[in-house]
């Protein structure tokens, strides 16, 4: 279980993924050398990975959420298969062992993607069903105070203030194929240094710096921060399934985002038109909040619920063990 000074790291670490350990010291309020201290602890224990990603838009990769139905006996096997697919992440097996729910990136050219077409063939599948991602209401760790104790705004200010962000201009660019060894190291490790980045692509550290903020600049290159929801004490987790009507979509979509416990709400296509993730403490936690929480929400017309029996990875992580370990590669 993390402490209350990690989980400020944490957070610093959503707001600006690479920035400096001083930095994030002088917000969370203690030194460089405690910091560095606690956030290699936390990635040698696989809390955690902060992870450069190339952006599903530089190949016109469109998002999708897939539920696969198959016989709880070929459960391993199926998700042994889906952790090598590098289209698919936050890949989940529900309660009940005869369901996997996985986010799927693929090209929307007016063709079914090929993994769908291996999934559909693999044993044991009785029904792959996919819905397009069409809006998200809240980036994942957009408001860290829902997991756990958090930066001030104040703090938060500092940060950017001390190492803003990039502002996106323009389409994103594709990556160059001399691109591939510094993208590969960040894909590793998102933090890695200039020197590091330098040693591995063998160029100059100027070079690394104009490239990295021009493939930033342009939306290209993205960080996220994995975790793993129980070291944080949230051991239970569950995709929700919504239903409203067109008018409702946009308000309904929004107050579920806001919820406390759900950390990612999107409108998909299908005939449940929305989908939110929530992590709670337990089962009568996660009770309390489809009873008195989700229960606020106006315009929510039917819910399915897919509760999670065990992860299988993340944006860019497998799930070993309770640990985070590297994904195959991406891009």
């Amino acid at each position: 279980m993390l402490d209350a000074l990690d989980s400020l790291i944490l957070h610093a670490l959503h707001v600006a993924p690479r920035a400096p350990f001083r930095v994030i010291g002088e917000a969370v309020g203690v030194s460089e050398q405690t910091v560095a201290r606690r956030y290699r602890a936390m990635r040698r224990a696989g809390t955690m990975r902060v992870v450069g990603l190339v952006s599903p838009a530089v190949n016109g990769f469109a998002s999708s959420m897939v539920r696969i139905t198959l016989r709880p006996d070929r459960i391993d096997a199926l998700a042994e298969a889906v952790t090598r697919l590098p289209e698919i992440s936050f890949a989940n097996v529900s309660v009940g062992g005869s369901e996997i729910v996985c986010a799927l990136e693929a090209p929307h050219d007016g063709r079914i993607p090929e993994v769908l077409r291996r999934l559909a063939r693999f044993p044991g599948v009785v029904e792959v069903a996919t819905s397009m991602v069409l809006h998200t209401y809240s980036p994942p760790g957009a408001d860290w105070a829902r997991l756990g104790p958090s930066l001030s705004p104040e703090a938060v200010a500092l940060l950017l203030e001390r190492h803003p962000r990039q502002e996106r201009q323009g389409p994103p660019v594709e990556p160059r194929e001399e691109d591939s060894a510094l993208l590969d190291v960040l894909a590793e490790d998102g933090r890695a240094s200039q020197a590091t980045l330098a040693e591995s692509t063998g160029w100059t550290t100027g070079r690394i710096a104009r490239r990295m903020e021009t493939l930033e600049r342009s939306g290209t290159l993205l960080y996220d921060v994995d975790l793993v929801p129980e070291r944080l004490g949230y051991p239970f987790g569950a995709a929700l399934w919504l239903r409203t009507t067109p008018g409702a979509l946009h308000e309904t979509g929004t107050a579920v985002a806001a919820l406390p416990r759900v950390v990612f709400t999107a409108a998909t296509s299908g005939e449940q038109n929305l989908m939110a993730i929530v992590i709670c403490t337990g089962v009568s936690d996660f009770y309390d909040f489809l009873s008195r929480s989700l229960a606020t929400v106006p315009g929510i017309t039917d819910y399915a619920v897919s509760a999670w029996l065990r992860t299988l990875k993340r944006a860019a992580s497998l799930v070993y063990q309770g640990r985070l370990v590297p994904s195959p590669m991406r891009r």
